[in-house]
């Protein structure tokens, strides 16, 4: 057994401590991950020309590649 001489008002405080660390640290990372997706989503006036094509799609130099790996 662990023989712990720190008072209980010490220890109470060293645990209030450590919550409110874990805390605001968890309040900084979502508030860094509201951020990122505030900024990342389109803005209504961001459209694009509708023969841009979305997505994914072979091109010419999208086949020369995988030519040039086979």
């Amino acid at each position: 057994m662990q023989n712990n001489n720190a008072s209980p008002t010490v220890q109470a405080e060293r645990r209030r401590f450590l919550k409110s660390m874990a805390g605001a640290s968890a309040a900084v990372g979502l508030a860094a991950t509201a951020g990122n997706s505030l900024a990342a989503s389109d803005e209504p006036g961001d459209t694009q020309n509708d023969d841009q094509v979305q997505g994914y799609h072979e091109t010419d130099h999208i086949r020369a590649y995988y030519a040039s790996c086979r």
